[in-house]
């Protein structure tokens, strides 16, 4: 159901009901950026390692940011119907709280259709790879919250999270 509540047509099904690739070439090319989040709950024995770097597999973080970039570029691969785009940027920042790691990615790209999907991806990623390389002594993760924070470009604007939209006023 759309935000508007109007129900519009599905556009990854042709006449027959197969599945198919959207059409954006009569779309116009325009600047589109989106940034997602995750957040790790880490144990304080683990996050207390990861901030001293003492984890056995390495630096967490160092890894947990290639990771997201590399998601970001390969989205196409990993979600059907989704198209591939050239990104123009990828960024993955990660602060550390008391109960873990928030991550947050942005992605920005100069074409046809949105980034949401590469941020979404790349958030998912970097926390995934947190996950691996934190498990070995933590066996309580959890991976909390991936949702799209904000988006811009493109024929619908610019949309942000209402929560989030509420924070940045008071």
């Amino acid at each position: 159901m759309s935000d508007d509540s109007t129900f519009r047509p599905l556009t990854h099904l042709d006449e027959r009901g197969a599945a198919q690739m959207v059409d954006v070439s009569g779309k116009a090319v325009t600047a589109r950026d989106a940034r997602a989040r995750a957040f790790v709950a880490l144990a304080p024995d683990t996050l207390a390692a990861v901030r001293d770097g003492a984890m056995p597999k390495g630096d967490v973080l160092a890894v947990a940011r290639i990771a997201g970039i590399q998601a970001a570029k390969r989205c196409s691969e990993l979600i059907p119907l989704c198209h591939p785009l050239p990104l123009a940027k990828t960024t993955i920042d990660l602060a550390l709280f008391d109960n873990g790691i928030e991550v947050q990615a942005s992605c920005r790209v100069t074409g046809q259709t949105g980034v949401e999907m590469e941020a979404l991806t790349a958030a998912s990623v970097a926390a995934l790879t947190i996950y691996d390389m934190c498990k070995a002594i933590d066996r309580g993760i959890r991976i909390e919250c991936v949702e799209l924070l904000e988006k811009h470009g493109g024929k619908s604007g610019s949309w942000t999270r209402q929560d989030l939209a509420q924070r940045d006023e008071t």
